[in-house]
Order: structure tokens, then sequence, then C-alpha cells
């Protein structure tokens, strides 16, 4: 059953228990005046015809119908309900003599069923039907075919029964139409009493604006430093401070205009607080607003305006202090790396194998940490946004190579296979030089780190489309899910310990702000056991690639051949198109 609420809104009134019970009362009334009716009747004097047992028949039909469909509110059971009352109403008038016979009230048995309804069109239909039957009944006691009115005391039975009933269910109708107008005004009343102690109690203050900016209805609680009574007697304006008033005039406007407008101001009488002020148009010059105060979400705002800019400030802060660091700990690096260089090659007089054991891991260290410095310089360039890229046109194959080269002795110490695909033509880019190469050391140098002796890395390079691809893929272990989503940010790590140890969580953070400067992207596809793949792609490439005769034979370098001294013997060497 719908709530009270909603039969306001939808304007039907909904009839109560009583009017229900009322209109039950009135077809039972009915249906026992019928049968007292039919009760004298029978013992009436003289000869009763077989006409006036059917209209009494006719007459008690529509009743108990009414009682066995009892309070349904399908419209269409009530409109076939009413066309029943009318049919039997106007059956019972022409078997008596027609309008001027002695049943010719129940012509408006519709009418008295219909007001018992709760719907005005019913009673519109009840009336219809009622005229139709009535100009039944007259057409056909002028052609002649109804049977003679009852005379005598009958007539006087039939007739009292008639009105009465007809009667009682007029005086029912109204009485109950009465009740129910009653009852849907108080609904409204009850309803509109509950709408204004919401307005009114409303934390903010509702409003109704006139196009110009007088204020027309004020509702609700002002916020602190406005007078709702000021507003009404001012306009809207008003209440803000002088150096405000301009911002909500022109939110006015705006609402016009755009349809919605938010604006926040500083009320005049409390100039340190802040009021926020939202207008919506509900007509050509009408607006409707809600204000509220803002203070406390303003100074939230502020607050996390300055903890950004902090923020903000102590990353950059972070960011020069270990671009300084770095500098000032590559310059007494390179002495030492340079002094070591020096006793590992004993120029200035044989050294112990000791001493020259302790040289080259001096030379070692320093070369890794040296790396660690330029990863750690590079990354805070970037994040100061004071990396510059140095581009220019050279064959991406070299820069490829020349990274394989200065990886050889770290994949042979690892006992893993390094292995280069690329094509027998020029690949031809516009990039960064050094750039490119770091991101062919960071990407092998991690794949190493992470496959087993034994295992293979494949560094391949090709260009399609205008841009320049290089896919380094290892049969390493593998990255979980959970670490192939934070890998890639800045000094994330994935695996164990060990290899943790072996870095600082840079190597790929660094190739996809290389990538992301050249305006490509880097990928990453691993799966547990099965390997990891790293792809690199940046719009570079200068000119497309032509296609060779036939694809390149990668062929290992034959035995009886001298090893390259730059590729080793973990790199395969490319045969040229046949």
């Amino acid at each position: 059953m719908p709530s009270d609420g909603a039969q306001f809104l939808s304007g039907r009134p909904t009839p109560s228990t009583a009017s229900l019970g009322a209109a039950r009362l009135w077809r039972l009334g009915w249906l026992a005046a019928v049968t007292f009716a039919a009760g004298a009747a029978a013992f009436t004097p003289g000869v009763i015809g077989v006409h006036v047992w059917l209209a009494l028949m006719a007459g008690a039909i529509p009743a108990l119908a009414a009682l066995a469909l009892g309070e349904r509110q399908d419209e269409r059971l009530q409109s076939l309900v009413l066309v029943l009352w009318a049919t039997c109403g106007a059956g019972a008038a022409v078997v008596t003599g027609g309008v001027s016979g002695a049943m010719s009230a129940w012509i408006l048995a519709p009418v008295a069923a219909a007001s018992t309804l709760s719907s005005p069109r019913r009673l519109a239909e009840g009336a219809t039907l009622a005229l139709i039957g009535g100009a039944v009944a007259a057409l056909t006691q002028l052609s002649g075919l109804a049977p003679p009115a009852p005379t005598g005391p009958l007539a006087f039975i039939l007739g009292f029964l008639s009105v009465a009933t007809v009667g009682v269910g007029l005086a029912a109708g109204l009485i109950l139409t009465h009740r129910w107008a009653g009852e849907r005004d108080s609904r409204q009343m009850g309803e509109l009493n509950t709408l204004q102690t919401l307005v009114d109690g409303a934390p903010q203050l509702l409003l109704v604006i006139a196009s110009h900016g007088r204020i027309k209805t004020v509702r609700g609680a002002a916020p602190r430093g406005v007078e709702s009574l000021s507003l009404v007697n001012e306009g809207l304006a008003s209440a803000a401070v002088a150096s405000d008033r301009q911002k909500v005039s022109a939110a006015l406007g705006a609402a016009l205009d755009d349809g919605e407008a938010s604006v926040t101001f500083a009320p005049l009488l409390d100039p340190a607080r802040t009021v926020c002020l939202e207008l919506r148009q509900v007509s050509p010059d009408l607006l409707v607003g809600v204000m509220r105060d803002a203070t406390l979400e303003r100074a939230r705002e502020t607050a996390l305006q300055q903890a950004r800019a902090e923020a903000e400030g102590l990353a950059a802060g972070r960011a020069r202090f270990l671009a300084n660091m770095s500098h000032e700990l590559r310059t007494p690096l390179n002495a030492i790396m340079g002094f070591s260089d020096i006793m590992r090659a004993r120029m200035f007089g044989p050294l112990t194998d000791r001493y020259g054991e302790y040289a080259e891991l001096i030379h070692e260290s320093g070369g890794h940490l040296l790396d660690l410095i330029n990863d750690v310089l590079d990354m805070s360039k970037i994040e100061a946004e004071r990396f510059e890229l140095t581009r220019g046109e050279f064959d991406a194959r070299e820069a490829v190579t020349a990274a394989m080269r200065l990886l050889r002795v770290q994949a042979d110490a690892a006992g893993v296979q390094l292995r280069g695909v690329l094509p027998p033509n020029e690949l031809e880019v516009d990039a960064d030089r050094r750039a490119l190469k770091q991101i062919v050391l960071n990407l092998v140098s991690n794949a190493l780190k992470f496959t087993p002796r034994g295992g293979q890395v494949t560094v391949t390079a090709d260009g399609h489309d205008g841009e320049f691809e290089l896919v380094v893929a290892d049969t390493g272990v593998g990255i979980s899910p959970e670490d192939l989503e934070r890998i890639g940010r800045p000094y994330e790590q994935a695996g164990g310990v060990d290899q943790r140890a072996k870095g600082t969580g840079l190597g790929l953070s660094l190739v996809r702000a290389f990538a992301r400067l050249h305006g490509g992207e880097m990928n990453i596809e691993s799966r547990l056991g099965a390997g990891t793949s790293v792809s690199v792609r940046m719009p570079v490439l200068i000119k497309a690639l032509q296609p060779p005769m036939a694809p390149p034979l990668l062929e290992p370098a034959p035995e009886a051949e001298p090893e390259d001294p730059f590729l080793g013997p973990n790199v395969i060497k490319f045969a040229p198109p046949r």
C-alpha cells in the first residue's frame, strides 16, 4: 500500500477502511431492501406478473456482483460492474412501466454505485450510463414495448424500493466523497507541515531568488555572518563583503546563462569565515539557491594545498640533494677507479698477487658504485624535470651492440648465454644515444640477475611504422603478479634478498622514464618459472627498414674463427642475408 506521502504526491485519494465499510454497507442494504420488497410483494393481494419478479431479480444481481468482487481497485472490473448496474437498473425500469413506471428511479443506479467509488472518472461513467439507460427506457415506453406499470400497493412498494435505495446510495456517495476530501486535505496538510518542518530545520539556508538578485523566499538556518532579514531587504550581494560582491553578482549572471553556478565569499558580518552559495535555475527569471558555511571545508582545502606544496618542496629538495650528492660522490670515485686501474696495470712497477687482487676488487666495486650513483643522478634529474635528452641521428644497432659488449664479462661469470637478434640493414633513429645504451644495459643486467646458470638472454631490435622496438627476453625465474604491479616505480624491487641486494630498484624505472622522454612506452610480460620479456617502443625511427631478400640467419661464430675480443663467445654474430 502506498504511503501517505506517495498518495499526496500522486494526487489520487485512497479510500480509508471506514469509507470502504460504508460502501459495502450500502450494497448490503440495497440487497436487503430488494429482498424485503420481494417478500412484501409476495403478500400483496392480486396477481403479480413475471416482469415484477424479473425487475426485483435484476436489482439484486449487481449488488451481489459488487459484494463478490469486494474492494478491488482494478479499473476495468469497476467499469464492468457499473455497466451491470446500468443494464439491470434500466431493465428493471423498462419491465415496470418505463421512465414513468414504479421503478424508474433505478435508472440512476449506476450513479449511486459510482458515487461510492473513489474516482471522479467512475462517477462520470455512471452518469453517462444512467443517461443511456434512461434513453433506452424512454424509447421502449414510447414504442409501446414496455409492459403496463404496476398499480395499487405493489406500485407503492416498488416505487418506495427504487427511490429509497437510490437515494440512500446517493446520500452515501456524498458522505463518502466529503470524507475522502477531508482525508485528502488532512494528508495534504500533514505533508505540507512535514515539508515545512524539513525546510525550516535544514542546516543550510534555502533561497528563492529573482533574476535581479532580490530574495523572494528564505527558509532554513543562515550560516554565521549572514542575516536572513538583510538578504530579503537588501538583496543577495549585500551578504558579502565589498570585495566579493562582484563575484556574487557574476554567479547570478552565470546561473541565468548556464543554468547553475557556485561561488564562495566572505560574509559581511564575519569576514573571517567562508560561505558557499550554489545556484540553479528553475525558470527563465527564477533561481533557487543553497547557502552554507564552508569555513571548515575551506580550511581543509587550504591545509591540503599547503601539505601538497610542502610535499612537492620536499620531493624537489630531495631530488636536488641526491643530484648534488651524486655529483660530489662521483668526483672522488673517479679518482679511486683511476688509481686502482693504474695499480691493476702495474704502471709503476710490479705488485704482489694479493695487492693485485685487491686492486681488481677496488676497481670492480668502484665501477658498481659508479653505476648506482649514475642511476640515482639520472632519476633525480628526471624527477626534478631537469633531464634533457641529447638527440642525434645514429644507427641503433651500434648502441645495442656496444651495450652488449660491456655486459659480456657479467654474462660469462653468470654462465648465461647472451645473444642478439639485429636486422642486417641500418636502424637509423633520432634519439639520445646514451639513453638508448642505458636502456639496453639496465634491461640486460636485470635479466642476467634473474636468469640462472645455463639460461639465455635474448636482445631483439627492430623497427616498423616509425617505431623502434627493443625486446629483452630471458629464461629466468619470472616475476610474480604482485611484484609485477610494483616494479617500474622508483626504488621498487622484485625477487629474493640476494637479487635485491644487487641494485637500487632504479633500473626499470629509468628505462620507463627514458622511453617516455622519447614519447614511447615500456611493457613487461612475465610468468613465474617461464621467464620475462620487456619491450620498449619509441617513435624515433627515421625511415622504415628495407625488407631483405630473405630473413637473416643467426649463426654462432665457427669454432675455428678467432674469438672476437669485443663480442665474446656468448654473443651471436649475424650472417649476411643470402
